[in-house]
């Protein structure tokens, strides 16, 4: 926060994994951290230690702020077909199976107006809770990445359970968990892309299986997702789960790697009809 001089800090705290709620017309919060107040999207202030940053602080309402309801949470309207979808993530290099069993599991779907990757969490009962959108045009390396208004970020995307294994492994993106599942083909259960850093759906995840034992943390390779991965290792080590931190042999993350060695793939292709 100290170092966020210019930005829009709730699309700030919203890429790093906080649930933000609008409270008022001019000042926002996190579920996480219910005693911050943000104003005007730029100005914060902590009251539970009176911490305070940027130039013009917000100050303490003489009256309180009303919170506006949590939006309904709806599914965006899908598209007739999936063709985007699978053609960007067929670029990504996520195998063509993977993709269909996602569709067809319901986790996995284009929508209509933006043609958007949607992937979709539900709950231990199979209902639709969330939804993360994903442009299928990347500009300049990145592409459009937000959540469904109502979505609950303590569900996030996950594979269903299986009571016969012990162990989760979590990613931060479902892309990520799509290339693994490509890699690792015997994996289409007991998963969780937190789609951030926020732990919340793996607590959501451990509460609703209490057999589990076992965390393999997927997560990305970069300084943040090194940071979260020891800080995971160290507080669910505490209650009693076996940890160990998995990161892809090359590139940022398991989508990265799983493109460059499909490239290394293809050369060596290329080397070989060349010497015929």
């Amino acid at each position: 926060m100290e170092t966020a001089k210019g930005t829009d800090l709730p699309d700030l705290l919203e890429h790093l994994g906080y649930t933000v709620r609008r409270l008022g017309s001019r000042y926002h919060t996190t579920r996480e951290m219910d005693s911050i107040r943000i104003k005007d999207r730029r100005t914060w202030k902590r009251y539970s230690n009176g911490k305070r940053a940027r130039d013009s602080p917000a100050p303490r309402p003489n009256k309180p702020v009303q919170e506006e309801e949590k939006p309904v949470f709806a599914l965006p309207i899908a598209n007739r077909d999936h063709r985007r979808v699978f053609a960007y993530l067929q670029k990504r290099g996520v195998a063509a199976q993977v993709i269909r069993g996602f569709i067809d599991s319901g986790l996995l779907y284009e929508d209509s107006l933006h043609h958007n990757c949607v992937f979709v969490g539900r709950d231990s009962g199979g209902k639709p809770v969330f939804a993360s959108k994903r442009g299928t045009y990347d500009l300049g390396g990145s592409s459009f990445k937000r959540d469904a208004p109502g979505s609950d970020k303590s569900v996030a995307f996950r594979l269903p359970c299986d009571p016969a294994l012990d162990w989760v492994a979590v990613f931060e993106a479902p892309i990520d968990l799509m290339s693994f599942c490509t890699l690792h083909r015997a994996v289409t259960s007991n998963a969780v892309a937190l789609c951030g850093l926020y732990q919340g759906p793996l607590d959501t995840y451990l509460r609703e299986n209490p057999h589990l034992k076992r965390i393999v943390l997927c997560l990305d390779a970069d300084a943040p997702g090194r940071e979260a991965a020891e800080r995971f290792r160290a507080e669910y080590g505490k209650k009693g789960y076996d940890v160990c931190t998995r990161t892809p042999a090359q590139g940022k993350d398991w989508n990265a790697y799983l493109q460059q060695r499909g490239q290394a793939r293809e050369r060596g292709d290329q080397r070989k009809t060349i010497a015929r």
